[in-house]
């Protein structure tokens, strides 16, 4: 596979080097040759999420590119946990991490390809830390790490008046030896990561310089925040999860539709694979235009198409039409759409003595204050049941109404809508 040699610089416009080693030894490596590299997961939750995302996305940058991934899931490291300023992680169990292993090497799979000539290899750094024993650890790696440099590190800088484990505090050597093992048995010569991970990366690079006298390189990407400033990865329910059964699709896309005017352009450039053109011609036209939203369509669509597939994408397009009274709901799949009735809250009902009136449904779902204001809003062509417009307020809707036999979707004027689940 052929090298493209304007890697870097796309890498710099898009945004994604927060951090470098010598930023003209890296350009050089990366247009001499197919450059082998890695970017590592620990196991500390069932799913990656949107700050993983980052890092699944520019590794496909750079095989795309030609050069060559290693991704390490963290079946040793994942046992430890990075320390965090919020304080001591609780340790999960070994079967827990060993199942969580797995299911994150399932999840990354998909975006990487491991065939050819610069194919993606999977590691899994217990299977080079398991027989280490202690006093060779201590030997081998603890030997090359200052404990004034450990202590400098911002991380455990701040922990030490409320207290910070050995374990924690041990972390940087675990993973700096990742970089030691990859560099020794697969001449693995970048890692790539987050700028939360700055410190522990550049401390497999100086490991590397300070047990085999040879220069390796690294770079991390930026920490991606909201307009105010805080961290993004955060959604109604919790962290923007990729596992669609811990965040719906159609959640996951509402969070891309919805982020700011101001992060738009952001996001375009490090989230997707869009060209240079195509991101500058979207973000003139939102700039002229930002109530279109052609930005945070684009972005939706291309992040959402990447992580669960084109026609999952186009399903959750289509409910997001029908809801807004631009489709056929009767089309729509039911997982589908009470996935996205869930988001705007949903009331739950027994069918067993028959459904209320649609006025009363109003009034339940919170479409309407009172029962004459419900009649108010049928008498004024206002309400609709399933995208048809109701002209009777005592309409009781019944078992031929349910859409996928369960639900009921409710609509006072264009916007507002709620979903009844019958059960």
């Amino acid at each position: 596979m052929s090298i493209d040699p304007t890697l870097l610089d796309d890498l710099e416009w898009r945004g994604l080097v927060a951090h470098s080693t010598d930023r003209d030894a890296l350009r050089a490596a990366l247009v001499e040759g197919s450059v082998r590299y890695y970017v590592g997961f620990d196991p500390t939750a069932p799913s990656l999420h949107m700050g993983n995302l980052l890092q699944i996305v520019t590794a496909m940058r750079l095989q795309r590119a030609g050069h060559t991934p290693f991704v390490l899931v963290g079946g040793s490291t994942g046992m430890i946990g990075d320390p965090r300023d919020s304080g001591e992680r609780t340790l999960n169990t070994l079967e827990t991490v060993a199942e969580w292993v797995e299911r994150i090497r399932h999840q990354v799979e998909p975006f990487l390809s491991f065939e050819g000539e610069n194919a993606a290899t999977m590691v899994n750094n217990l299977d080079w830390t398991a027989g280490v024993s202690a006093i060779d650890f201590l030997r081998d790696i603890g030997k090359h790490f200052p404990v004034n440099r450990m202590l400098a590190r911002d991380v455990v800088r701040n922990r030490l008046d409320d207290g910070i484990s050995y374990t924690e505090f041990s972390y940087i050597l675990l993973q700096s030896m990742d970089y030691l093992h990859l560099h020794r048995e697969h001449g693995v010569s970048l890692q790539l990561g987050g700028s939360d991970q700055w410190g522990n990366i550049t401390g497999g690079v100086e490991l590397v310089r300070r047990a085999d006298g040879e220069r390796v390189h690294a770079f991390v990407t930026p920490l991606v925040t909201r307009a105010d400033g805080t961290k993004y990865g955060k959604s109604e329910g919790g962290a923007l999860w990729l596992d669609p059964e811990m965040l719906s699709p159609y959640a996951f896309y509402q969070f891309w539709l919805n982020v700011e005017d101001e992060k738009v352009g952001e996001l375009l450039r490090l989230f997707t694979f869009l060209d240079r053109a195509r991101i500058e011609e979207l973000e003139a036209a939102h700039a002229e235009k930002p109530f279109l939203r052609a930005g945070q369509k684009a972005l939706a669509e291309e992040v959402t198409t990447l992580v669960h597939g084109a026609q999952e994408t186009a399903r959750i397009q289509a409910a997001s039409a029908a809801l807004f009274g631009g489709g056929d709901m009767a089309e729509l799949s039911p997982d589908t759409l009470g996935a996205a009735l869930r988001e705007t809250g949903v009331l739950r009902l027994e069918s067993a003595g028959g459904l209320p009136s649609v006025v009363d449904l109003l009034v339940e779902t919170g479409l309407a204050k009172s029962k004459g204001d419900a009649r108010r809003t049928v008498g004024e062509g206002g309400a609709y049941l399933n995208n048809v417009r109701v002209e009777d307020p005592d309409r009781v809707p019944g078992a031929d109404d349910l859409l996928g036999g369960t639900w009921l979707v409710l609509r006072k004027g264009k916007k507002s809508f709620k979903g009844v689940e019958v059960v």
